[in-house]
């Protein structure tokens, strides 16, 4: 059984911002492989459905970012899901956009949705993919930058990215997180 987690802010005023990108890859993904309607659980909104014989819960709490944690708990108990099944997809400002990254552990980097879930899960070691979302420009607010929507650019690229993210939690699903992080961090082709 694997727990897939996506951050981001419940409501149509954050629809489509760049804090919610963990809600676009989850959707994405429930999208191609026709999960059933979500319903209301674990402070959240959850479905499940089996990919190649494996349980997939997709999970997107609706606490608000900073209060993830509370949800993913819930659930990670509820379905007695060990850390080790768990991948979260969260934006990220230190990354270029439309780049991703994806890592067996770590720490929250200043991302305070991922912050609460290490917190409420006592420990670090789950994978997390982190989409780029970029630097606000010049002085502006961090606060307020991720809560914009992309610029019409940024959104193709980001679309992209997405599509891209949706393969490797597929990946994740078959073969495992080192198989996945090993294809996600391959350089483009080239033409030659």
């Amino acid at each position: 059984m694997k727990l897939i987690v996506g951050l981001g802010n419940p409501g149509p005023r954050y629809h489509l911002t760049r804090h919610n990108v963990g809600f676009d890859v989850i959707n994405a993904f429930a999208d191609r492989h026709y999960f059933p309607p979500c319903r209301t659980r674990f402070d959240g909104l959850v479905t499940d459905h089996s990919i190649d014989g494996e349980k997939v819960i997709l999970l997107a709490p609706q606490t608000f970012m900073n209060a993830s944690g509370r949800s993913v708990r819930q659930c990670l108990d509820f379905f007695q899901i060990d850390r080790s099944d768990v991948l979260v997809v969260l934006d990220d400002m230190n990354l270029e956009s439309a780049r991703q990254r994806l890592r067996a552990s770590g720490s929250a980097g200043g991302q305070k949705g991922l912050a609460d879930i290490i917190r409420h899960l006592g420990g670090q070691d789950f994978a997390r993919l982190r989409i780029g979302i970029g630097r606000p420009p010049g002085r502006m607010d961090a606060s307020s930058y991720v809560l914009q929507r992309f610029t019409d650019d940024e959104r193709t690229e980001i679309d992209v990215t997405i599509q891209e993210a949706v393969a490797g939690l597929e990946l994740w699903i078959r073969e495992g997180l080192d198989a996945a992080m090993n294809a996600m961090t391959q350089p483009p082709a080239t033409g030659h």
